[in-house]
Order: C-alpha cells, then sequence, then structure tokens
C-alpha cells in the first residue's frame, strides 16, 4: 500500500508531506485546488515522462518520493534482474528532475533507470484518471479484463507459445517455397549450363599450359631449327658428325688421353684430367636432352588447330559466365550441380514441414480451444458480478453482459483453419450495456458518461480481486454522477479485504463523505 508521499518544488506545491492510514482516502477540493498534480507527482515518481515545466517557478530541481509498506511479493524477481537491493517490508521510489532535464531515479536509496521504475509501477500502484475511461471501448482492454477474471493465464500463455511456433514454421514454408519456386524458374537455364560445363571436362590450371604450347606450336619451325643447329655445332650424329673423329666428343676424349699421359711427369694436370672429364660427361647429357627434345618435338599443324579451338573454348567461357579463371568455371559447375540435386532435398525439406505446421496448427487449434472455453465459462460469472454492482449504485435494470464470439467464424469455410488465431487466441470480446433492462448493446452506444463512471468503477474492483494491485488510485471517478451515487461508489472501500487494497479517490462534490 501507498504509505507515505514527499513532494517538493513540484509545479505550485513548494513542499509537501503526507502520509495515508489503511482503507479508503478520499481527498476533496474544487476544481484547481491541486488534486491531480498529486496524482502527477506520482506518476513521475514511478517513471512517467519527466518534464521541466513541472519544476516550480524559481527552483533548481523538484523531488517526489513514495513509500509503499509490504510491496507486492512478486516483484522480487524483478528486483534480482536488476540485481537491485529488495526489502520485504517497504520499498521507497524517488525521482530529481531537474531544471536541465535531466532525471535520476532511486529505489530504496540506490540509483534506478526510469525503465526501471515503469517496469515496477504496475505492481504498486493503478491510477484510474478521466480519461482511462475511454479503455472500456477498447477490445483488448476488455479481452485482458475477461482474462484476469478467467484466471486462465496458463491457457494463454500455452496459446501464444504455439502460436509463435506455428508463425515461424509458416514462414519456413514460405521462404522454401519461393526458394523452390525461382528454382524451378531457372532449372532449364541452369541444366544447360551445367551440361556445357561438364562437357568441357574442365581442368584448373589448363588454359595456361595450353596457352604455353600454343605458344610452342606457332613458332614450331623456329623452335626446329634452333634445336637442330645447337646439335649440330656441338657436332651431333646425322647433324654434323656425332661420334665421327671431328665431333667434339671425339676431340674431348682426344685430349684426355693426352692428359693422362702427362701425369705421370707432371701430377698436377691430374686435377685438369678430371675436370676434362667431367665436360665431356656433361657435353654427352647435354646432347642426349636436346636430341631427345628434338626427336619429340611434334609441329604437326593438327595439334595446333586442336589447341588453338581448345582455348577459344575456354576464353569464350570464361567470359559468358564472367568468370576470371578456369577454377570459378569448375566452382560454378559444382555449384550447380549441387543446386539441381538439392531440388528433391529441398521438396523433401518441404513436405516434412508441412507435416510439422499441420501438427502445429491442430495443437494451436486445440489450444486455443482451451482458451475459449475458459473465456465462455468465466464470461457468465463475470457479466452477473457486474451487472449486481452497477446496480447497487443506482441502476436497478441494469445489464451488462459479456460476449465471447470466435473471430470471423462466419467466414471461414475450412473449420479446421488456424488463420483467426492470434498469439490471444481467437476470441473477440464485446462489453454490452443496458441502462433501462432492454437488450444490451455495445457500451460505446448507449452509455452516458455517469453510467461509463460506474462501469469502469466495478470494472476496476472486479481487476483488484483477481490482480495483485496494492493501491488504486481514482481520479474524478464519479465524473457524471450524483451525489447520492458518489456515495455508494464510495462504498466500494468495504469489498476488499482489510488492509491487502488501498483506494484513493478525487472527487469534486462536496456531498461525498
Amino acid at each position: 500500500m501507498l504509505a507515505s508521499l514527499k513532494i517538493s518544488n513540484y509545479v505550485l506545491i513548494d513542499s509537501l508531506e503526507v502520509s495515508f492510514p489503511e482503507g479508503l482516502v478520499i481527498i476533496t477540493g474544487q476544481t484547481g485546488a491541486g488534486k491531480s498534480i498529486l496524482i502527477g507527482a506520482l506518476g513521475l515518481a514511478l517513471g512517467a515522462k519527466a518534464d521541466t515545466a513541472a519544476i516550480a517557478d524559481g527552483a533548481e530541481n523538484c523531488v517526489v518520493e513514495a513509500e509503499f509498506s509490504h510491496p507486492n511479493p512478486a516483484l522480487k524477481a524483478l528486483f534480482e534482474e536488476e540485481d537491485a537491493e529488495w526489502d520485504p517490508s517497504s520499498l521507497i521510489v524517488r525521482r530529481v528532475l531537474s531544471r536541465s532535464g535531466r532525471s535520476r531515479c532511486f529505489v530504496n536509496d540506490c540509483p534506478a533507470s526510469a525503465a526501471f521504475l515503469g517496469r515496477i509501477a504496475g505492481y504498486l500502484i493503478d491510477i484510474h484518471s478521466q480519461h482511462q475511461n475511454l479503455l472500456l471501448n477498447d477490445k483488448k482492454f476488455q479481452l485482458s479484463l475477461l482474462d484476469y477474471f478467467a484466471d486462465d493465464a496458463e491457457h494463454l500463455a500455452e496459446v501464444a507459445d504455439l502460436y509463435g511456433r506455428h508463425k515461424d514454421l509458416c514462414a519456413q514454408i514460405a521462404d522454401l517455397e519461393q526458394r523452390i519456386a525461382s528454382a524451378d524458374e531457372q532449372r532449364d537455364y541452369n541444366q544447360s549450363v551445367l551440361e556445357r560445363l561438364t562437357t568441357a571436362a574442365l581442368k584448373e590450371g589448363e588454359l595456361e599450359q595450353l596457352q604455353e604450347e600454343e605458344k610452342k606450336l606457332a613458332n614450331a619451325e623456329h623452335i626446329k631449327d634452333a634445336l637442330c643447329g645447337a646439335l649440330s655445332a656441338l657436332g651431333a650424329e646425322g647433324v654434323g658428325g656425332y661420334g665421327d673423329s671431328g665431333s667434339l666428343d671425339t676431340r674431348l676424349r682426344t685430349a684426355g688421353k693426352e692428359l693422362d699421359r702427362l701425369v705421370k711427369y707432371f701430377p698436377e694436370f691430374e686435377a685438369l684430367a678430371e675436370r676434362l672429364e667431367s665436360a665431356r660427361i656433361e657435353l654427352d647429357d647435354i646432347l642426349a636432352e636436346l636430341d631427345q627434345a628434338n626427336s619429340a618435338f611434334d609441329a604437326d599443324g593438327g595439334r595446333l588447330e586442336f589447341v588453338q579451338e581448345r582455348i577459344s573454348l575456354l576464353q569464350g567461357l570464361l567470359t559468358k559466365y564472367r568468370c576470371a579463371e578456369v577454377k570459378d568455371l569448375i566452382a560454378l559447375r559444382d555449384s550447380l550441380s549441387a543446386l539441381l540435386s538439392d531440388d528433391g532435398a529441398l521438396q523433401i525439406e518441404l513436405n516434412a514441414l508441412r507435416k510439422q505446421e499441420a501438427k502445429s496448427a491442430n495443437e494451436l487449434a486445440a489450444a486455443a480451444e482451451r482458451l475459449h472455453q475458459a473465456r465462455v465459462r468465466a464470461a457468465g460469472p463475470l457479466s452477473k458480478a457486474i451487472t449486481e454492482s452497477i446496480r447497487s449504485l443506482e441502476l436497478p435494470y441494469a445489464i451488462f453482459e459479456v460476449q465471447v464470439t470466435e473471430r470471423g467464424a462466419s467466414d471461414r469455410q475450412d473449420a479446421s483453419a488456424v488463420s483467426h488465431i492470434l498469439a490471444t487466441g481467437k476470441d473477440e470480446v464485446a462489453f454490452l450495456f443496458s441502462a433501462n433492462g432492454q437488450a444490451p448493446v455495445e457500451v460505446s452506444k448507449c452509455a452516458s458518461g455517469g453510467e461509463v463512471s460506474r462501469i469502469m468503477l466495478c470494472l476496476k474492483d472486479r481487476m483488484a480481486r483477481y490482480t495483485a494491485m496494492p493501491a488504486m488510485i481514482f481520479d474524478e471517478i464519479d465524473s457524471g454522477v450524483s451525489g447520492s451515487v458518489a456515495d455508494k461508489m464510495g462504498s466500494f472501500q468495504s469489498r476488499y479485504p482489510q488492509g491487502r487494497f488501498r483506494l484513493a479517490a478525487s472527487f469534486r462534490r462536496r456531498t461525498c463523505p
């Protein structure tokens, strides 16, 4: 419950400190007396948007501090998430707003964020102001109030979880269908490209090898002449007398023998004889390699034509498919092969997802039906309870009815479809009202301002019974009602267990106790 409120330099308030007793507290006063300023200050302390215009003239900052005794135990988990100090007996929130626009927040004298204050505010207090009567026509508000009464949070969480899973499966299916459709559109083209690249029998590095070979074949005559000239100059057989008495090899052999004869007279010539023999052996190797190259070199014009055609083919493929090297063509070929062979795998995956989606849809539909039944069961008792409460406020013939219908039920062809189910289920809720016992219609179409105020009070009464609201504040909840009705509205404090709930009301009429 709200135990105390301290305010300094807020709008018209220089300094105020007030303690609240348990039970009903009524703050009265004429219009402009400052009743709503208290509510605004309390909202600021609980994380409402800060506005420097709220700082009193001549002050550098304003401070609002609110103390709550025995705060809701559910807050403990939020405090643990924020690593904030938790005291089960008392909770103090303080907000300091400076002229510069900077706002500082404190929870139990420890710095906190405005966002954290906003998170815990709903567990500390519920403020009902005049404009909040508009909620009565809000379908989400109507549905949430019925869910509070039905105590169907478990069913609601189940539907929300299954809805999320089903939506995710549908998104996966849509993406896979798009991929398959795109693959089908490109199938013929991809297949033709794959066949062309496969037929080309690509090898990495082949183009460079072919270009080198083309260079040799195109200059075959010059290469052949050079090889023969080298062999002839070295005295190779058949090209200048390789092995005859005039050959370089023969002369080297003869010179070696002569040096061998000198060694016994000049030992130092032995090294020269060995070097000469090494030169002769090296020469024989050179001649053998040149002879082999000359014999192997084929200047066949047919081979040159083949190489040139092959180069033209590879360069054409590189240009057509915008590749820099043959290895890129090979990579493209392999990727197309994988893509085309993956078509079947994609279809198998799609079929599996569709089975999962069908199962998910059945589970979602079943969960939504359980939630629907819980709401239908609760609609009657809630209608009766609100009707009784409204009739006690000098509307003896009033009828309040909570109507639960399935969304789009009349337009659906397939009863098993789940397209109408949302995270909140498949239901739409309407609040119907009649003040004179006639057939009720939607509240927005028939209720006057005073009737709306009474309905909202009764609804808040019910919400307080099924939610852990430790304090409720009603700002001008008597708007549009007579003094005697306001008396009865003030008696609502007797409906709550002693000490569990606090109500504060800002009444405009002096006739109210």
